[in-house]
């Protein structure tokens, strides 16, 4: 074949030839590189400026040394790849060898015709395999030669280097290794200098043989480094900047270093000298500032927005808060003097990431604990930067934010437990006022284990009181009041009836004392729980309604009909009222409110049947009486370990049975949880059973009925079913737990697990009630949208005043819209812009316009 028809190999053998020179170049020579970039490394990091020459100058030979020896072993081990090995790279590559092929010669039947037509044939086959020839990579791999790696540790260093270093340092290493008489002879005197700002300010280094000799402006603090290098003496730095008095180097050291701390000027006197007037920056002091009004929840927990500035950045700060006693109403148990407390600091919170040189974040806390809470405090905020300047906001008057009781009894514990942690002196005086508050319990403490809960308090408080009342003593007597004043508040009523007039007692008293959104929230969210935890006691209760009768009689007649959405918006009604501040129309509709609570009957639909889960909710009601009455036995025996032969079946009431004749303690309260004056049931798992039977026993006994009621359970579906099945694991476990703390004979831990229980059953009630309703708002005849509605007669009305409709739904049918609404509220609004910029009108009455524009 002539070499004309195979010119399309010249490209791919000439590429192969290149990567097999590639190939060997890099197998024969990588120590070298290996070598160069571990020995440039150091020298690029600067290492000869701070190592001695001794070092250095070992370090050097060393490398080159290295680098000599791996040239050499290299340029041996090297060999120059010949045009028959590229060619024959690529033939290997082409499927039987095709450029082999065409390369060989005819060994028999050169002179046949046909058989000489049978070769060419064959050659111009080869030939058209040649036309898919492509370079063959090159294998550059050596780790086969590195097993260690030191290729990618030598190359790693090199790019640490170059990324934190600088090639121009390099350089520095021959004036390190060249003798100064050297350096003077060939380039004479010569310098470098640098200035570092601090750390803090985030800014460059300034290489001063770049800067123009004349004004010089630099944060106060940088660092300035000069080197002279040449003739000692040549050279001489003067300087006013650095306020040096003391251990002063000469003049013409060759290194010198120090920190910039007042202007002035700085001079490198000499051949090739400058000099600069150095002008400082100055750090300006952090401020901060209250950014807004603070924030306080519904339990008493505050957040105080601040905001804070800095040129760089602030590196922390505090809150520091301080009793202001001018301005305490010093009355009752604050007319002493308090004792001394120290003012309290909080770390204000820094932003986790970004920029701390201008933020704005929230200081949140709750001090509803401590004892200056509700009472007038001053706040200051205090932030510091990197030099240690501090930034203080204006002092702040403010009332320290805490949690509010509206339960009567709850908040003369509150106020008492205050006294006391405002002075120790105040010990016989908050006696005598928790004695009074206790003088007849039956009235005031809707359960036994409240009110023994406060007398046994008050006996401890004034036996320490007798022996001296210490911090600690103190500190446990405050913690056992809160906990009560917490009882008292929220209550562990098992029975919904006295919850929800718990509920409406709160509500009614924030009505009169005033509260915030937060605090109405939360007590509509009491009152709406409570609501339906009472609802479903009555639907567990109801009675059969005998519908045999064709005309109801009078007394039927006159009886009102209304759904839980109705009432509902009767409750909604009342919040929203409260926000307004219309107290009076809030308070006439939660009259409404308790006088249908009272008088409200469930009655049962013959023709319906009983949904799934009604026996689960009768037999857990059962067993939540059965624990708080085991609770309250635990608690009387704890009580009889201090106080022993103090018999509490019959408590006394009044004084506080030291010695006091005639007063029985809890008189009245005998009854149990029943409110009704009803018994608690004595059979069962955790009733009294046999008074011979252990604490321990018992709650073994009830947590195996619980056992039995968790396997009984209706199969219901939904959110609600799975927290109720939550719920009751949380309380099997409580009363685990409850056993084993009786029999090791801790009946405190075991009234607290036994709290524990309670709440969990009551959740698991109220959850498989909500699982209850679910699962029975699609089965017809219970008022959904396959049963049949209840017609109302004409003219009644539901809670609202309104008028039902025909088919007893909430609201009328009628259009009560007599006018375009938005038209209606742009106007009102029109009105109420007009009228708050009156000038003449009252303060009060504009002040309110205000608010409602706010609001709206």
């Amino acid at each position: 074949m002539p070499d004309s028809e195979l010119t399309h190999l010249k490209r791919p053998v000439a590429l192969t030839h290149l990567g097999i020179v590639a190939e060997r170049v890099v197998r024969a020579f990588w120590p070298v590189w290996t070598v160069v970039f571990a020995g440039i490394a150091p020298a690029m990091m600067g290492w000869q400026d701070v190592l001695p020459v001794e070092i250095v100058w070992f370090f050097a030979v060393l490398v080159v040394l290295a680098a000599i020896i791996t040239l050499v072993y290299g340029l041996r081990r090297f060999k120059w790849p010949a045009r028959s090995e590229a060619v024959a790279r690529v033939d290997a590559a082409l499927p039987g060898r095709p450029i082999a092929a065409i390369a060989d010669e005819q060994a028999i039947g050169a002179s046949d015709p046909a058989s000489q037509a049978v070769w060419n044939a064959h050659l111009a086959r080869m030939a058209r395999r040649t036309e898919g020839a492509k370079p063959v990579e090159p294998d550059l791999r050596v780790a086969s030669r590195d097993p260690y790696g030191l290729r990618y540790l030598a190359l790693l260093c090199f790019v640490a280097a170059t990324l934190f270093g600088s090639l121009w340092r390099v350089s520095t290493l021959t004036d390190t290794i060249t003798s100064d008489t050297d350096i003077a002879v060939l380039s004479g005197p010569t310098w470098e200098g640098w200035v570092q700002p601090p750390a803090y300010t985030g800014k460059p280094t300034l290489y001063l043989a770049d800067i123009t000799p004349g004004t010089l402006r630099i944060p106060v603090g940088s660092r300035i480094i000069l080197r002279l290098y040449g003739e000692v003496g040549a050279l001489t730095i003067s300087e006013t900047v650095s306020g040096r008095v003391d251990d002063i180097p000469p003049a013409s050291a060759e290194e010198q270093s120090f920190e910039v701390v007042q202007a002035g000027t700085l001079s490198i006197d000499g051949e090739n000298g400058a000099a600069w007037d150095v002008v400082l920056i100055a750090d300006a002091p952090p401020t901060v500032s209250l950014s807004g009004p603070m924030e306080i929840e519904a339990l008493g927990e505050m957040a105080q927005p601040f905001a804070a500035q800095d040129d760089y950045a602030i590196i922390g700060g505090t809150a520091t808060i301080a009793l202001n006693l001018p301005a305490v109403d010093r009355r009752f148990g604050l007319l002493v003097d308090p004792d001394p407390i120290d003012p309290l600091v909080l770390d204000l919170p820094l932003p986790i990431s970004g920029d701390r040189d201008d933020f704005q974040e929230q200081l949140i806390d709750d001090f509803s604990q401590h004892p200056w809470a509700n009472l007038p405090v001053t706040m200051t905020l205090q932030v510091t930067d990197a030099p240690g300047q501090v930034g203080q906001s204006e002092v702040a008057e403010l009332i320290l934010p805490g949690r509010r009781f509206f339960q009567p009894v709850a908040k003369a514990v509150i106020e008492q437990r205050r006294d006391l942690l405002w002075s120790k002196s105040n010990t016989p005086r908050v006696v005598d006022v928790l004695r009074a508050v206790s003088h007849r319990p039956d009235d005031i403490f809707r359960r036994e284990t409240t009110y023994l809960r406060l007398r046994f308090t008050l006996r401890r408080l004034s036996n320490m009181a007798d022996l001296g009342l210490s911090d600690e003593n103190r500190a446990e007597i405050a913690q056992a009041l809160w906990d009560l004043a917490i009882q008292l508040e929220e209550g562990t009523l098992a029975d919904a009836r006295e919850r929800l007039e718990r509920a409406q007692e709160r509500l009614a008293e924030a009505m009169r004392n005033g509260a915030s959104d937060e605090e109405i929230a939360e007590l509509m969210q009491e009152l709406r729980e409570a609501t339906d935890d009472y609802m479903n006691m009555l639907a567990q209760n109801a009675q059969p309604r005998d519908d045999g009768t064709d005309q109801p009689d009078q007394a039927e007649s006159d009886r009102m009909e209304f759904t839980m959405d109705e009432l509902q918006a009767l409750m909604d009604r009342i919040e929203e009222l409260m926000q307004e501040g219309r107290m009076a129309e809030a308070q006439e509709l939660m009259e409404q409110l308790n006088e249908l609570m009272q008088n409200l009957e469930v009655v049962q639909d013959p023709n319906a049947q009983g949904g799934p889960g009604q026996q689960s909710m009768q037999d857990l009601a059962e067993t939540l009486r059965d624990q708080q009455g085991l609770s309250d036995d635990a608690f009387r025996e704890l009580q009889e370990q201090f106080n022993p032969g103090n018999p509490q079946s019959q408590p006394q009431q009044g004084g506080d049975g030291e010695g006091e004749q005639g007063e029985q303690e809890g008189q009245g309260l005998g009854q149990g949880d029943n409110p009704e004056g009803g018994q608690q049931n004595d059979q069962g798992a955790g009733g009294e059973g046999d008074p011979q039977q252990s604490l321990a026993d018992r709650q073994r006994a009830l947590r195996g009925e619980l056992d039995r009621q968790r396997d009984a359970l209706p199969n219901l579906g939904g959110e609600a079913a799975d927290e109720a099945r939550d719920a009751l694991d949380r309380a099997d476990g409580a009363m685990d737990r409850a056993e084993e703390a009786l029999r090791q004979g801790d009946l405190a831990e075991a009234i607290d697990r036994q709290a524990e229980a309670l709440n969990a059953l009551r959740d698991g009630m109220r959850s498989l009630g909500d699982a209850i309703a679910e699962n029975s708002e699609d089965q017809p005849g219970q008022g959904g949208e396959d049963g049949e509605r209840t017609t109302r007669a004409p003219g009644q009305r539901d809670p609202l005043g309104r008028e039902l409709g025909e088919n007893g739904q909430l609201g009328s049918e009628d259009n009560m819209l007599q006018q375009d609404v938005q038209r209606r509220a742009e106007e009102l609004l029109d009105e109420i812009r007009r009228r708050s910029s009156e000038q003449d009108r009252p303060e009060g009455e504009r002040n309110y316009l205000k608010r409602l524009l706010d609001r709206f």
